[in-house]
């Protein structure tokens, strides 16, 4: 098992177009499978044009995997605010009761800028994940609280400087490899 809490950076070339140059945190991994979202992906919509008592929220959603895609999902930073949240990682809670979420937004006692919103959610059966980590399609590491405000956009290529060695050389592969 990889473990809740970690995070999968694809490998430069990994072909699938759900998950090209993707960062996944996992907020599941269990015996029966595993799932999380794609961090650094995002929609066109955004959060208060979707659910509009939200009025407040107009944070960019995230697509967060291909399982799904017409449900809504959040994590948020900080201290757990949001009822029945569960922590994935030191500081990053997931879900929660949502009528105590929609409460407390329109208390105006949520940060906006501490939730990220999903569609749908990234899930692999039992032994899959193992299976493509074997396989060299993804990259584990620690989640690091500073990655859930990274931008989008230089995410995955920021990640793999960090790492140094030969995942900075990553960083620096063309999205196609005809074009190096």
């Amino acid at each position: 098992m990889v473990g809740k809490g970690k995070i999968l950076i694809s490998e430069p070339y990994l072909g699938d177009p759900n998950f090209e140059r993707t960062v996944i945190l996992i907020c599941e991994d269990t015996k029966e499978g595993s799932g999380g979202f794609v961090l650094n992906k995002p929609s066109n919509l955004l959060v208060n044009g979707v659910i509009k008592e939200l009025d407040t929220f107009s944070q960019t959603i995230f697509i967060g995997g291909p399982v799904a895609p017409d449900s809504l999902h959040f994590l948020y930073k900080g201290k757990p605010v949001v009822k029945d949240s569960l922590e994935i990682a030191e500081g990053i809670f997931w879900g929660g009761d949502y009528e105590h979420f929609i409460e407390l937004a329109n208390l105006k006692l949520l940060v906006p800028e501490d939730f990220k919103f999903f569609l749908g959610y990234s899930g692999w059966e039992e032994g899959q994940l193992e299976s493509e980590i074997s396989e060299k399609v993804w990259i584990t590491r620690n989640f690091e609280l500073d990655m859930f405000t990274m931008k989008a956009e230089i995410m995955w290529k920021d990640i793999l400087k960090s790492m140094g060695g030969k995942y900075k050389m990553y960083s620096n592969f063309p999205i196609d490899p005809k074009l190096n």
